[in-house]
C-alpha cells in the first residue's frame, strides 16, 4: 500500500432528492458568484477546523487582497507547526522559521476558495437551491445545497455570510445525508485591522535549497504533455471534464507517472498511471478516508490508481474503464 497511500496522502491534501425547485435561478446564480467573489476579494483572518473521517486538523488562516493581487497565510495549530504563505500563484512552505520550498499553486481549490469561476458548470451536474438562514462563528449566513444529478457524487452544503458571500462553513454529505467531510470557522474576523506583516517577511526568509531540491511530499518535476499519452477513461461520470494531463516525477519514483485529472466544478478524480514494479502488483484494491477514495488495479505492466472525492463506485467505475488506446 506505500504507493497507493502516498498518493492517498497527497491528494487529500489536493443523494436523494426530487422535490427541488429548477435549480440556479436568478438569484441563486447572482449569490453563488457573490461567493466566488468574496473568497478572492474579501480581508479576513480567523481559525478553522477540517474534519474528515476520524482526522480531525485545526488551522488559522488570514487573506488580504490588495493592489498586488491576493496573499494568503496558512498556519497549521496541531502537531507539527507549519506555515504556508502564498502570493498570488506562487507558494512557499515555512518550518522553523526556514523557507523550505517554493512551488507553483497546484489545482486544487482550497477552503475557503471552494467554488469554480464558472458557475455555469456546477448546475449541469447538480441540483443548486439557496435554503435557511443561520450563524457561524457568529455571523449570519444564508445555505446553499448542491445535490448531485446521480449516485457517483456527494452531495455538498455551504453556508456563506450573508453580508460579503465568504464561505464559511462546508459539508460534505453521503447519500444517508451523513457529513463525511468538513471545514468551519471557529472564530473570525472579516475586515477590520487584519496584520499584514508577513506578506513582506516571507520574501527576506532563507531558502532552505536542499529541501527544496528534494521535497518530502510534492513533486519534482511536472512535464505537460505535447500530445496525449495513448491512456484514456471510458467511463467518467456525466459532467466531468479533463483539466489536465502530464508526466509527474515523485521523489519516491525514478519513472514518470502519467497523470489526468477530471472535475466536474466540485468533485475532483485524478487517474495515475505508473509503470509496474512486479512488488506492487499487491496493490490493487481499494482504500478510503473521509470523502476520499483510492482504488488501484493492474493493467498489463501499469499499475493504475485513481483518488477522488467521490464515493467508492465512482472510483471503482473510473479505473475499471482506464485503457490504452495507443498514440
Amino acid at each position: 500500500m506505500k504507493r497507493t497511500g502516498y498518493l492517498f496522502f497527497m491528494l487529500a491534501q489536493l443523494g436523494a432528492a426530487s422535490a427541488w425547485a429548477d435549480p440556479l435561478q436568478g438569484n441563486e446564480a447572482d449569490w453563488l458568484k457573490t461567493m466566488v467573489y468574496a473568497a478572492h476579494q474579501t480581508d479576513y483572518s480567523g481559525v478553522f477546523v477540517y474534519q474528515s473521517g476520524g482526522r480531525v486538523e485545526m488551522s488559522r488562516i488570514t487573506h488580504v487582497s490588495d493592489e498586488n493581487g491576493e496573499h494568503e497565510r496558512l498556519e497549521s495549530l496541531g502537531g507539527t507547526r507549519r506555515e504556508i504563505i502564498r502570493n498570488n500563484d506562487q507558494i512557499w512552505q515555512i518550518s522553523e522559521g526556514r523557507k523550505i520550498k517554493s512551488e507553483k499553486r497546484q489545482l486544487k481549490r482550497a477552503f475557503p476558495a471552494l467554488l469554480p469561476e464558472q458557475i455555469s458548470i456546477l448546475k449541469e451536474n447538480y441540483l443548486i437551491r439557496r435554503e435557511e438562514e443561520g450563524e457561524v462563528a457568529g455571523y449570519h449566513v444564508h445555505t446553499v445545497t448542491f445535490q448531485p444529478k446521480d449516485n457517483l457524487r456527494y452531495s455538498r452544503k455551504m453556508w456563506a455570510h450573508y453580508d460579503s458571500g465568504l464561505l464559511l462553513k462546508a459539508a460534505v454529505m453521503d447519500d444517508r445525508g451523513y457529513i463525511i467531510e468538513q471545514y468551519a470557522f471557529m472564530e473570525l474576523n472579516i475586515g477590520g485591522n487584519i496584520d499584514r506583516k508577513w506578506i513582506s517577511r516571507v520574501k527576506s526568509t532563507p531558502m532552505d535549497t536542499a529541501q527544496q531540491v528534494q521535497p518530502s511530499h510534492l513533486t519534482i518535476a511536472d512535464t505537460a504533455l505535447a500530445e496525449a499519452s495513448g491512456w484514456q477513461v471510458d467511463e467518467l461520470p456525466f459532467g466531468f471534464k479533463k483539466i489536465l494531463e502530464m508526466r509527474r516525477t515523485f521523489h519516491q519514483s525514478t519513472e514518470p507517472v502519467i497523470h489526468m485529472v477530471f472535475s466536474d466544478g466540485l468533485a475532483g478524480i485524478s487517474v495515475f498511471i505508473a509503470k509496474l514494479d512486479e512488488s506492487e502488483r499487491r496493490l490493487s484494491g481499494l482504500a478510503g478516508q473521509g470523502a476520499v477514495h483510492v482504488y488501484s488495479r493492474v493493467i498489463g505492466d501499469a499499475l493504475v490508481t485513481v483518488v477522488g472525492e467521490v464515493p467508492a463506485r465512482t472510483v471503482i467505475q473510473v479505473a475499471d474503464s482506464v485503457r490504452y488506446a495507443g498514440q
